[in-house]
């Protein structure tokens, strides 16, 4: 078993969704913490809020790939290939991730078990084959998720 397969066990048992282990991971990547961050989002976690709603693995995907690539300041700009990363990203999640579970939503993903509102390990399939692609997606586009620029 992997270091960032071990951490995200650790986060999900001290009650940390989804969203916020992806951004925790990245956070830590980066050598930061920032609680301010992973406390917004808690919101993002069984498809918005426990509705149901968009998966959090995939909203907290596309706010990782912000974390490394979106403008933060007026200063800044948010990298050139932003968008297609998100793109590439909801593409792959659909056909990949989620291909067996009829859709990207929660409600989908999980049925009767959202419910329960806890992480399934099949929450921490997505969540693990998730950042894995997040991270390739940020490679392929010359940025390096312990923050070094390749370009």
């Amino acid at each position: 078993m992997n270091d960032e397969l071990l951490r995200m066990l650790e986060l999900y048992r001290q009650g940390f969704n989804c969203s916020q282990i992806l951004l925790i991971l990245g956070l830590e990547a980066l050598g930061k913490s920032n609680p301010d961050l992973v406390r917004t989002m808690t919101g993002l976690g069984g498809g918005l809020g426990f509705s149901g709603k968009t998966c959090g693995a995939l909203t907290g995907g596309v706010c990782l790939l912000g974390l490394y690539a979106g403008r933060g300041t007026p200063e800044e700009a948010e990298h050139d290939r932003f968008l297609l990363m998100v793109e590439e990203l909801v593409q792959w999640f659909e056909a990949e991730n989620c291909r067996d579970y009829g859709g990207i939503n929660c409600a989908q993903i999980l049925g009767d078990e959202l419910a329960n509102k806890t992480v399934t390990p099949r929450c921490g399939n997505i969540v693990i084959s998730t950042y894995g692609k997040v991270k390739e997606i940020l490679m392929a586009n010359g940025i390096d998720p312990a923050g070094e620029q390749n370009e």
